[in-house]
């Protein structure tokens, strides 16, 4: 096999060979961290407690649907999944966002003022408890721009919101568990089937 490369390539192939493998192995294992990482393990790890598909009143008037309601150490989390494939083309300030991928091309609204809208409908009903959200894109978005605020990925969600003492994390939801039952008894809750 040496003949049919030329000069010092030939000679160093064994070693070309090895990086290959290493870069190889590399991409598939971190393919398979990643394809392990699913919502539903990471909810698993962030979430005390959890309910899906409610709707509530609004802080002002009307009622407003909620994707994901999770009970956490850090609060209760408002969580807007996104599954869209391809180059996303947002900031916080546009009215639209573009998802541009292989196969097609398509816009959706900005979802980040009926998560602020979400927000202060959970406010209003546990005062006492911090509420945040985030709009989740899952694997196959990336943000070329740069990443508006409230959204984040998987990994993200699980960084910010996961508990590596899981007995801390326990005492601090003690502290949150009265509100966050004092909003699951509100007489408009109601939950939307799946």
């Amino acid at each position: 096999m040496n003949e049919l490369l030329p000069g010092s390539i030939g000679d160093s192939w064994p070693l070309i060979a090895v990086v290959l493998a290493l870069i190889v192995a590399g991409l598939v294992l971190r393919h398979r961290r990643a394809r392990g990482r699913t919502f539903a393990s990471v909810l698993a790890n962030i979430a005390f407690d959890r309910i899906n598909g409610i709707v509530i009143p609004k802080a002002d008037e009307g009622e407003i649907q909620i994707e994901h309601l999770v009970l956490t150490s850090e609060g209760l989390l408002i969580i807007e999944v996104k599954e869209v494939v391809g180059t996303v083309f947002g900031s916080d300030k546009m009215q639209d966002w573009t998802v541009i991928s292989d196969t097609k091309r398509f816009t959706f609204t900005n979802p980040q003022p009926a998560l602020y809208d979400r927000i202060a409908a959970v406010r209003q009903i546990v005062r006492q408890v911090p509420v945040s959200g985030r709009i989740l894109f899952l694997d196959g978005a990336t943000f070329t721009k740069g990443v508006p605020s409230l959204v984040c990925t998987l990994e993200e969600l699980d960084e910010e919101f996961g508990d590596e003492d899981k007995a801390a994390g326990k005492v601090k939801i003690e502290a949150f568990k009265p509100h966050w039952e004092r909003a699951m008894l509100v007489p408009e809750l109601h939950i939307v089937p799946a």
